[in-house]
């Protein structure tokens, strides 16, 4: 017969023929597998006898929300009507991403949405969307690099720094910058994280915990980087209280690693699983608020973001030692993510996929591309947009395009006009990948104030 659990041995306690028993049963095969059947098969009679001491369990939660109110599994239809949204920068926008929004607005759950100016096609949402939902979370909406964000420290520092050390800037990003997936630092550092009972309590999370202890304080791949360059504060009345004038800068866009990809994945796969969608929009899948997975996918999710912060965190500590010198303002925010927010007076989830929230007075960075600015804005907190505004520049062509279209010698080009040394980077995150992050600055004027600039100048990527 085997050490392995079945249905039937459920079924045979007494349990009811539901989705949550055949979805638990996966999880105990995944996570227990070494223990005898016979422990197992006990602990299932108390889950059956009393499963509201179970409810929430990292094991057994599913099942005892199976025996007190199983989550019923019914093919969703999409509405005939959009909720409302707006869409900023409209001309700038692929069809396909304003269709992919179209579709999300039509689902049962939606409610508000809106379209950034750099917005382009991607999985689920599309890139630059935002989408408010009643009591349910969508893992696609938050997106695989769960907490993808910015952190720009400013140092006070002359920027003739940045020529008179160029060199010795250029070995810090090479040696003490890691990306991609392999490249781990040789010296490990712990983090108050680790501690966190997620990691203890959750089992996937659990299984991923070494992963995320070895990559703390590394970048992915793709358009992930750490660059140096200069800060320009234009707005006297900055939050720093700093004088208008130009600073050294660095510059980190990162997220949670192998951790929110994994994460982002699983919950996707329970959530299809539990919410079957028609084939165009089956990536929008989601998980309703009050049941185990819903609730258990928000603890990982916002694990997986303060992860991200505790990598970024690293990085610029590391530096910051290495330059010997302590920032003076430091501006951060997710771009990749879910929200509990009041809009119009009820409480939502709003996610957003590639979109930097701006409330009114919150500070956040708009990166644009390696030979363009980005910029430090400070939130108005537009209702319409459901208080976002763009994460950066937003591709015009896709990576695939990218290495179709430009050569190596292009990019070079473009870094010399420019005065930007870059370290690493491929042909796909070659500038003219890019919107122009000023026309997309124009298209939002009504989301954000600008406080300053930031212009690369030493760029360090994955290969």
């Amino acid at each position: 017969m085997g050490n392995k659990l079945k249905g039937k041995d459920l079924i045979k306690l007494g349990f009811p023929k539901n989705n949550s028993i055949n979805i638990a049963l996966g999880q105990i095969n995944r996570y227990r597998k070494r223990e005898k059947k016979e422990r197992i098969l006990e602990e299932a009679k108390e889950v059956l006898k009393h499963p509201e001491k179970f409810q929430g369990n990292a094991i057994w939660g599913k099942v005892a929300e199976g025996l007190i109110k199983p989550v019923e599994v019914k093919f969703h239809q999409l509405k005939n009507t959009r909720a409302p949204f707006s869409i900023y920068g409209e001309n700038e926008i692929d069809e396909q991403a304003k269709y992919q929004l179209y579709d999300a607005l039509k689902l049962p759950i939606a409610v508000q949405g809106a379209l950034m100016p750099d917005a382009h096609f991607g999985y689920g949402l599309p890139i630059g969307g935002v989408l408010a939902t009643d009591n349910a979370v969508i893992p696609y909406g938050v997106g695989l690099d769960i907490g993808c964000r910015m952190a720009l420290s400013i140092f006070p520092m002359n920027v003739s720094y940045l020529k008179g050390k160029q060199h010795q800037l250029e070995n810090i990003l090479k040696n003490h910058t890691k990306f991609g997936m392999r490249e781990t630092h040789d010296k490990k550092q712990d983090h108050e994280i680790f501690s966190r009972s997620e990691f203890k309590d959750i089992p996937l999370i659990k299984r991923l915990k070494t992963k995320a202890y070895q990559q703390l304080g590394t970048s992915g791949s793709g358009n992930h980087f750490v660059e140096f360059g200069i800060v320009n504060i234009t707005d006297e009345n900055n939050e720093f209280d700093l004088p208008i004038g130009e600073y050294v800068g660095l510059l980190t866009h990162s997220g949670s690693r192998g951790l929110g990809a994994n994460l982002a994945k699983h919950y996707t796969y329970l959530a299809t699983k539990q919410c079957p969608l028609p084939k165009n929009v089956q990536h929008l899948a989601w998980l309703n608020m009050d049941s185990h997975d819903g609730q258990e996918y928000w603890l990982a999710m916002n694990l997986a973001g303060d992860y991200a912060k505790a990598c970024h965190d690293n990085i610029h500590q590391r530096i910051s030692k290495l330059l010997g010198s302590k920032p003076v303002a430091m501006i951060e925010n997710h771009h990749n993510f879910a929200w509990k927010e009041v809009v119009n007076g009820k409480e939502l989830i709003v996610h957003r996929k590639g979109a930097t929230p701006a409330k009114k007075g919150e500070l956040g960075v708009i990166p644009g591309s390696m030979t363009a600015p980005g910029y430090i804005v400070r939130g108005l907190g537009n209702t319409e947009s459901l208080q976002s505004a763009s994460h950066g520049a937003g591709r015009v062509y896709s990576r695939r395009k990218c290495k179709e279209k430009f050569t190596q010698s292009d990019i070079k080009h473009q870094l010399k006009m420019n005065d930007v040394t870059l370290i690493g980077g491929g042909i796909d995150e070659a500038p003219m990948a890019y919107k122009n992050i000023k026309k997309v600055m124009n298209n939002q004027q009504e989301l954000v104030e600008v406080l300053g600039t930031f212009t690369p100048k030493i760029v360090r990527m994955d290969r």
